[in-house]
């Protein structure tokens, strides 16, 4: 007895990667493939060659005339030329102390803000909301700050790099809408209870948003570690220079190095570009040794955002 179906042929499994989405065609994966390689290489390329030029040594520069895709002698003298002057070490250290503190600070204050917000029976609630939208609306001069922190003493503080910034109108109202979405019925159990609001905040709505606070702790630092302006309005002093101040004024200004800012002042220095280059991965390392530990909280509370809107 033969069957009828004996004949037919099976259909090709195809796969797709996005579960209930149709199975794209052999050639336009290829070509997607193609240009996420093409995108990955003009991202990789330049860092590649920003690295392989603070290694290279003065000949290969000298004979390239600018930048090296691969040294072939590979060096640490322009870093050790620049940590071991002072200037860098210590511009890198200033960065560290301004970004953990002001990163402190402002998650402190947000967050306080943010559930003061977020409760109707808060007092002030509406008007408090108000202004802060407003203020996103309307951004002070530079003049006027410049104003109110010399009024406040705080010209050649390392404060005037973190209080005038201290709280982001935006971060703020992405937080307070997190904590609205919390379910209320553990807030008010947590009440009946006897907890006192503090005790709420930290043993309840804090542990319930570690990827949210992740998330904007994480806006706040890499704010904090790329900020010169602020340094250059209101810092005086080269020694109390964060690092993205001198990589502003030795980099982009192309300012040559002065004397005690290198290792050895009597030595012939490494050339410029190199030196260039040096300062810039040093500016850029600290990012990409913490951004994998908070990748995880990054990515849940990007998504979070996204579906609770």
């Amino acid at each position: 007895m033969t069957t009828l179906t004996s004949g037919r042929r099976r259909p090709a499994r195809t796969y797709s990667a996005i579960p209930g989405q149709a199975p794209s065609r052999p050639l336009w994966r290829t070509a997607k493939s193609l240009i996420l390689l093409v995108c990955v290489a003009l991202v990789a390329i330049p860092f590649l060659a920003v690295l392989s030029t603070s290694l290279a040594d003065a000949g290969q520069i000298n004979t390239t005339g600018g930048f090296v895709l691969w040294p072939d002698h590979p060096t640490l003298a322009s870093y050790r030329a620049l940590l071991g002057g002072g200037l860098v070490s210590r511009a890198m250290l200033v960065s560290v102390g301004i970004t953990v503190v002001g990163t402190a600070v402002s998650l402190a204050a947000s967050i306080g803000l943010a559930y003061g917000l977020s409760r109707r029976e808060s007092f002030g609630q509406r008007p408090i909301l108000l202004l802060l939208v407003l203020s996103l609306l309307f951004v002070p001069g530079v003049i006027p700050s410049y104003l109110l922190v010399k009024q406040l003493g705080l010209i050649d503080s390392y404060w005037a790099l973190i209080l005038p910034t201290a709280v982001n109108a935006f971060n703020v109202i992405v937080l307070r809408s997190f904590f609205t979405s919390l379910p209320t019925e553990l807030i008010d159990a947590a009440r009946i209870d006897g907890a006192s609001e503090w005790r709420i905040l930290t043993r309840i709505v804090m542990p319930l948003s570690k990827a949210a606070i992740a998330v904007i702790g994480l806006f706040y630092a890499v704010s904090y570690w790329n900020a010169f302006f602020n340094a250059l309005v209101y810092i005086n002093q080269s020694a109390k220079w964060p690092l993205q101040l001198v990589l502003q004024t030795y980099v982009v200004n192309n300012a040559a190095l002065g004397q005690g800012q290198t290792a050895d002042p009597a030595a012939a220095l490494p050339p410029t570009v190199a030196l260039q280059a040096a300062i810039l991965v040093l500016s850029i390392l600290p990012v990409i040794v913490v951004f994998p530990f908070l990748q995880r909280h990054l990515t849940k509370g990007v998504m979070l955002g996204a579906v609770k809107g």
